[in-house]
């Protein structure tokens, strides 16, 4: 099955403290590059892509993910704004795609982690020095009819 999730973007301190520190226990050794996100009305959606190599061995082979310069790692999560103004992790049904400029789709095949109470969804793909990939992600939150779509793009340097 075919997800991507998207987080939502939270003003509560604590919320992206608490997201931040799960992401880096997760996923990196060190910094991730810069996280991004999007508000759709009580969702908030946050992504972030880098290569494999900066994840540790252990993370790697915990997640079965293969470490390299050229192998690109998307990592999606939904946030939900609750009445009292704090934000929860949601699940959600994510499809994704990537274009190269030469014009080839790559279906992006994302996958769920629970952990600690965060839930995020990843994804690998190769990639080329310089090659810029366009992403396209579909986030339907559990429980919702409404589709969103996030497009970005992201430039990679591997040598």
């Amino acid at each position: 099955m075919k997800t991507v999730q998207k987080l939502s973007e939270s003003s509560n301190g604590i919320t992206l403290s608490l997201l931040a520190t799960a992401l880096l226990s997760l996923l990196v050794s060190f910094a991730v590059q810069a996280e991004q996100s999007k508000v759709f009305g009580n969702y908030t959606v946050h992504y972030s892509v880098f290569t494999t190599d900066n994840l540790t061995p252990s993370v790697a082979k915990q997640y079965n993910i293969p470490r390299s310069k050229k192998r690109a790692l998307l990592n999606v999560s939904v946030l939900k704004k609750s009445a009292d103004g704090s934000s929860k992790p949601s699940k959600a049904i994510i499809r994704g795609t990537t274009t190269n400029l030469n014009q080839q789709l790559r279906e992006l095949e994302l996958r769920e982690i629970s952990e600690k109470g965060a839930i995020y969804y990843i994804a690998e793909t190769p990639v080329d020095h310089a090659e810029i990939l366009k992403y396209k992600l579909d986030v339907t939150p559990q429980g919702e009819k409404t589709t969103y779509t996030l497009s970005f793009q992201e430039q990679f340097y591997i040598d």
